[in-house]
């Protein structure tokens, strides 16, 4: 799930995996880093889901996925835009 916090730029996406992934350490890993290892993990929140916020420029898509342990990658299906059908990066809009 993806949540955006309105705000002068940047604006603040929060990526939230599926509650049905993969338990365990997990990052969203993209293109806003040059798909570098280990810069966004996920975090647990207030309510117990893991998140990691990130600030990104207003009107920008960017491609992303997660990756949690074991080199396991996973989409988010609730991204703004799906490339599929072999399993590339999903879409986030700020």
């Amino acid at each position: 799930m993806l949540q955006r916090t309105q705000r002068k730029d940047p604006m603040k996406v929060t990526c939230v995996p599926p509650a049905d992934g993969p338990t365990g350490p997990a990052s969203t890993i993209g293109d806003f880093k040059d798909w570098q290892l280990g810069g966004h993990a996920l975090t647990p929140s207030e309510v117990g889901k893991r998140a990691v916020a990130l600030p990104l420029p207003i009107k920008s898509t960017r491609p992303f996925r997660y990756l949690a342990a074991g080199d396991y990658w996973f989409n988010d299906d609730s991204a703004d835009e799906q490339d599929r059908p072999s399993q590339p990066p999903t879409r986030l809009m700020a």
